[in-house]
């Protein structure tokens, strides 16, 4: 693999610049590709993107770029953010505060313009096979910004699968969490959060080798009909979806729940009257699990309420150290608190309801 370096004027990285959205970003006259497939969206904040002109005003030197040469043509490897707070700054896309008041490349003076102009970007480039440069734009990562694992993944899977899999699952608005599925899933369709989250459910947690067996597919319409399959499930098997209820929704392993439970007969009545008796239970620690105990009938996902300190050293001083299942007497360190008159069957977390057993009988009780 060869690497050079090069000075790049910004007067020659913004010649012909455009911004097509979804369908690319080029520069350096069209011949640099300034979002290639496995790139990230534009991230940087207002501030970030400012400083990066600040830095170019006052002619201090601005991190490093990689590019990689593609033919004629070249892509850019890393530095996207600066690059495009580059020249949507001398497109006049935004301003920045100059001497206290906001300016914008086409309101400054002519010597300033030129001295914008004439700064040198320091460009490695590299030339080399598709697996060197995609290993080195792992190594160098973004700088400043973290890659997130999924972007990673990208940068090794990408192909035609990917590019359509992006256009459900990333850019900004995608169709994937639009129809109230944003309500329900957590991160940011830009950091490729919606697409991670989607081939997570789907792959079972084989994400690489899934991408990998459908790198080369025309499209990425199994996975979208997936999507919209688990939640249309969820709307049906949990219509009730208020603010307050979405509250507790929001971030479940939804795909995981319709993976193991889309073929089960459920009750969509029965179990919001459940849902409701949950969310008034005081011995219910955790709301949030309540789907998934419905779903699978494990109390742990409830964090159900347990004894205090002080009921539990009553108890065992009541039952004089002594396990009420083997009749043997044990320290109190040895003994666990237990419900006499289990959750389920309607017993509370109350002193006269609870019993100090010894740890090997509790723990053989708990696992009956």
């Amino acid at each position: 693999m060869k690497i050079e370096l090069r000075k790049v004027k910004i007067s020659e990285l913004t010649r012909e610049y455009e911004d097509h959205g979804e369908v690319g970003v080029r520069g350096f006259g069209g011949k640099l590709n300034i979002r290639p497939a496995y790139q990230r969206e534009f991230v940087y904040s207002g501030k970030q993107r400012n400083a990066v002109i600040e830095t170019v005003r006052k002619l201090f030197p601005l991190n490093t770029m990689y590019w990689a040469s593609s033919g004629d043509d070249y892509e850019l490897m890393d530095g996207q953010q600066r690059t495009i707070s580059i020249c949507q700054y001398v497109s006049g896309d935004f301003s920045v505060l100059i001497d206290g008041s906001p300016k914008s490349f086409h309101n400054l003076a002519a010597n300033q313009q030129q001295q914008i102009l004439d700064y040198e970007l320091s460009v490695y480039v590299c030339d080399g096979s598709d697996s060197e440069k995609l290993d080195w734009f792992k190594i160098i990562n973004i700088a400043g910004v973290e890659l997130s694992n999924q972007e990673l993944r990208n940068a090794i899977y990408t192909g035609p699968w990917l590019a359509d899999a992006k256009r459900w699952f990333s850019r900004h608005n995608p169709p994937a969490v639009q129809e109230g599925r944003d309500k329900l899933v957590n991160g940011s369709p830009i950091r490729q959060d919606i697409l991670e989250t989607a081939l997570d459910w789907l792959s079972t947690g084989k994400i690489e080798q899934y991408m990998d067996a459908h790198q080369q597919d025309a499209d990425a319409d199994e996975l979208w009909q997936y999507w919209q399959a688990v939640f249309a499930w969820v709307k049906r098997v949990f219509p009730n979806q208020d603010s307050a209820r979405v509250r507790l929704m929001k971030g479940l392993p939804w795909g995981r729940f319709y993976n193991a439970h889309k073929d089960d007969k459920l009750n969509a009545a029965e179990l919001e009257r459940r849902i409701v008796y949950l969310i008034e239970d005081d011995e219910v620690e955790s709301k949030k699990g309540i789907y998934a105990y419905l779903l699978s009938g494990n109390e742990k996902t409830l964090n159900l309420r347990g004894f205090d300190e002080k009921t539990k050293q009553a108890v065992y001083a009541r039952q004089k150290g002594i396990c009420p299942v083997c009749a043997k007497r044990f320290e109190f360190q040895q003994m666990e608190a237990d419900h006499v008159i289990p959750w389920h069957r309607g017993g509370r977390t109350s002193a006269g309801n609870c019993q100090m057993l010894c740890m090997p009988d509790n723990r053989m009780k708990g696992g009956k």
